[in-house]
């Protein structure tokens, strides 16, 4: 007995020894382990947000911008005589007379008189243009004038009450991420309002510089052309003009022409009868990557110059090729379209300060900006005015230059072998005499649809030659 109760008692000792061995050692070591790859695993440093502040989370309110902007935004309807082709019962039964085909859209008041924006494509050929507004009264419109270039026209319904209409904002002054709405009359819907935000500026969709659009998520769809695009505030800032779709109806973008372009074309058409655009006289690029490294620079944005025009603001001002600009007055120029669209917001004799780099040095430039000299004619080329002078060369006291023929192989090579080259004079379109560049631009816009292009052009010969165009 007694010999078991010592064997018991060692064994329990011996237990005893190794339970604590075992947690004195090897479990602390083991723990120490475990601790030091958790803490490995953590960032040495964790970001966290501090800021309690709830506003992002309060939705703003549509609902007075919306009440501003309905009244003033109208129905469009544009009707327009057609023919249609020709088929192989016309020369049977003789040909089918021609029909009305009707468009609609959307247009904003902007003044009480009843001056109307709208679109371009929205009233183009129109024979009549309908105005319906919100409280369902129509009118005749009047067309007072149109510039392609942007896809803004202006027209006017006479009434014997002052109209509601909105105000023009400040385009420049829109931010990225701003709420927007936009006004319209989609699928023929009258008095339709849809809401996102601006998801980009100084968009270019032709892909040759010549737009520069506000990118926005707002629902547009085919009737919201020439609708109003509003800030929070009920501010005219843009005019719905496209959308980016596949198949014609909205996808998740549109596009909206700025308040400031809209708003200066405006003001030309009823001053002038035309659009007037303050010429800079820089041709070149945007800068990325790839252009900088052509071009041995490191800088990445603003707009390269690779040559200045002859007598233009540029020039005069001492701006030259190699110069990067950076910002015009208080706009940064990152793009093309951010130039081109602020210079669509000036006119001839407008100064602007043009901020550039030059062998890495900034400097401020003030460019008196011209009156547009050139001229885009289709089928021929590109035209400027010409001087008193060298008329006289030509025995003529009226006509345009031709500066740079059509790119296009096929026509350049029917001109050339006609004796038409660069130099040459074109004297007439359409039979009006041209004595400058506005000539020019009214004769093409007072050509009516279907109606041939007849040009009379002084050749390399000397002889006076006139060409017809469909």
């Amino acid at each position: 007995m007694k010999k078991i109760l010592t064997l018991v008692g060692v064994s329990v000792l011996g237990g005893i020894l190794t339970l604590g061995g075992y947690k004195l050692f090897i479990e602390k070591k083991h723990k120490e382990q475990l601790a030091v790859e958790q803490v490995s695993d953590l960032p040495v440093f964790v970001p966290t947000a501090t800021n309690t502040n709830n506003n992002a989370l309060i939705v703003p309110n549509f609902t007075d911008a919306a009440e501003k902007s309905l009244d003033a935004v109208v129905h469009v309807k544009n009707t327009a005589i057609v023919s249609s082709p020709a088929t192989m019962s016309d020369y049977f039964f003789g040909r089918s007379q021609p029909r009305a085909q009707v468009g609609t859209g959307s247009g904003v008041i902007i003044s009480p008189t009843g001056y109307i924006v709208t679109n371009n494509h929205v009233i183009q050929n129109a024979n009549e243009i309908s105005i319906t507004l919100n409280n369902n009264k129509s009118y005749m419109a009047e067309l007072i004038g149109t510039d392609e270039t942007t896809d803004i026209a202006l027209i006017k319904i006479d009434t014997d009450e002052d109209l509601p209409f909105l105000a023009f904002g400040d385009s420049d002054n829109a931010k990225i991420g701003e709420w927007v709405l936009a006004v319209g009359n989609p699928f023929n819907l009258n008095s339709t309002v849809t809401a996102g935000i601006i998801s980009a500026k100084s968009r270019d969709l032709s892909g040759r510089n010549t737009q520069s659009f506000i990118q926005t998520d707002a629902a547009v769809n085919p009737g919201n052309s020439g609708g109003a695009l509003v800030n929070t505030n009920g501010d005219l800032i843009g005019i719905n003009t496209a959308i980016s779709s596949r198949d014609g109806s909205y996808i998740g973008y549109s596009f909206a022409v700025p308040s400031n372009i809209t708003r200066k074309i405006v003001n030309d058409i009823m001053e002038y009868g035309n659009v007037q655009n303050g010429i800079l006289g820089v041709v070149g690029g945007a800068l990325n990557s790839k252009a900088a490294e052509q071009l041995g620079t490191d800088i990445t944005e603003g707009f390269y110059v690779s040559d200045v025009t002859e007598d233009t603001g540029a020039e005069k001002a001492g701006i030259q090729s190699g110069d990067i600009i950076k910002k015009i007055d208080n706009v940064e120029i990152n793009k093309s379209s951010d130039l081109t669209g602020y210079l669509k917001t000036k006119s001839p004799n407008d100064v602007v300060n043009v901020t550039l780099l030059r062998d890495g040095d900034e400097e401020i430039l003030p460019v008196t900006l011209l009156k547009n000299s050139l001229l885009e004619i289709p089928t021929i080329g590109v035209v400027k005015n010409i001087s008193t002078e060298e008329l006289k060369d030509f025995n003529l006291d009226y006509g345009l230059k031709i500066s740079r023929l059509t790119e296009s192989p096929r026509l350049e090579s029917y001109w050339r072998k006609n004796g038409v080259e660069e130099g040459s004079i074109i004297t007439r379109l359409n039979g009006k005499k041209l004595y400058s560049i506005d000539d020019a631009q009214k004769a093409l816009k007072s050509r009516s649809y279907n109606e041939p292009l007849q040009i009379e052009i002084i050749n390399k010969q000397g002889e006076k030659v006139v060409y017809n165009f469909r």
